[in-house]
C-alpha cells in the first residue's frame, strides 16, 4: 500500500511572536520584521518547512509528499520547495483556519487521487528534526495498524490544575507526549474527519491532534503508540529555535 506524507504547514505561528524575537540571529527566512509564517523561519540556514519536506523525501517508505500551507504563502511554498526539487513532493495546497480544516483539506486531496486507499502520514512543519528511524517505524506499524501515534513518555509530574489551582496528581506511568507525524489509514481518517465536521460541539472543543479526532470520533480503533524522540521538539516558542541548532550542533 502506498504511503503518503502530508506536511502540515497551515499555522500562522501566532505563538512564536514578532519576527526578531527569536534570539537566534535568524528572525525568519524573509529577516526581521518580516510577517511570514514561522513553517519558513530559518533553522542553521534551511527553513523548518524545507527539513521536514526534506525528511520525507528521503524515507524509503514513503511514496509521495504533499504539503500544506498557511493561507496567502503556497505560491512562495511552492517557489522555495521548487528550488530544491524534492523528486517526492506532489503538491502544495492552501490550507484552513484551523488545524482540522488544513487536514481535511489534504484529505480531500488525496480522496480525489487516483489509487484507493492509502497509508497517511501526518507531520507537523514545525517539528523539523523528525529522524528517519521514527518515520520508518510509523511506516511499518501502520503494515498491522490503521492508525499509530508517535509518543514520548512524560518525564515530569502531570497535574490537573483549575482556577490556578493544582486538583490533582496524575500518574506519570501511564502518561506520555505526543509528537508527529501520526499516520492512518486514508479511509479511517477521512471517516473520523467526516463525523467531526456534521458535529457542532467539534468546533468548541476541537482536537489538537488527528489522533485525537480518531480516538473522539472512531473509539472502535485502536491507535498503535510509535516511540518518539526527545529531539523531535516542536518549535512553539522563540527559545525552541536555540534548542534546535544546538541540536544539530551537536
Amino acid at each position: 500500500m502506498r504511503t503518503v506524507a502530508v506536511v502540515l504547514a497551515g499555522g500562522t505561528g501566532r505563538r512564536f511572536g514578532a519576527a526578531g524575537e527569536t534570539g537566534t540571529g535568524q528572525a525568519d527566512a524573509g529577516g526581521a520584521g518580516s510577517s511570514l509564517p514561522k513553517q519558513l523561519l530559518v533553522l542553521a540556514g534551511t527553513t523548518l518547512l524545507e527539513r521536514s519536506v526534506a525528511a520525507f523525501d528521503a524515507a524509503p517508505g514513503v511514496d509521495e509528499v504533499l504539503v500544506v500551507m498557511a493561507a496567502g504563502f503556497t505560491e512562495l511554498a511552492t517557489q522555495v520547495l521548487g528550488a530544491i526539487g524534492y523528486r517526492k513532493l506532489t503538491g502544495v495546497i492552501e490550507g484552513g483556519a484551523a488545524r482540522a480544516d488544513s487536514t481535511r483539506r489534504a484529505i480531500t486531496a488525496l480522496s480525489g487521487a487516483a489509487g484507493g486507499d492509502r497509508n497517511v502520514l501526518f507531520h507537523d512543519a514545525a517539528r523539523p528534526l523528525v529522524d528517519q528511524r521514527i518515520i520508518a517505524d510509523c511506516v511499518t506499524a501502520l503494515g498491522s495498524w490503521q492508525a499509530v501515534g508517535v509518543v514520548v513518555p512524560a518525564s515530569d509530574t502531570m497535574v490537573e490544575m483549575t482556577d490556578g489551582a493544582i486538583t490533582r496528581v496524575l500518574p506519570r506511568q501511564s502518561l506520555a507526549r505526543c509528537q508527529t507525524p501520526q499516520g492512518f489509514r486514508l479511509s479511517v481518517i477521512s471517516r473520523a474527519h467526516e463525523l467531526a465536521a456534521a458535529d457542532p460541539a467539534f468546533t468548541e472543543a476541537a482536537a489538537t491532534d488527528d489522533c485525537g479526532v480518531v480516538v473522539r470520533y472512531l473509539p472502535d480503533v485502536t491507535i498503535r503508540a510509535v516511540s518518539g524522540s526527545q529531539r523531535n521538539l516542536k518549535i512553539t516558542y522563540p527559545s525552541d529555535l536555540a534548542v534546535a541548532e544546538a541540536l544539530l550542533r551537536s
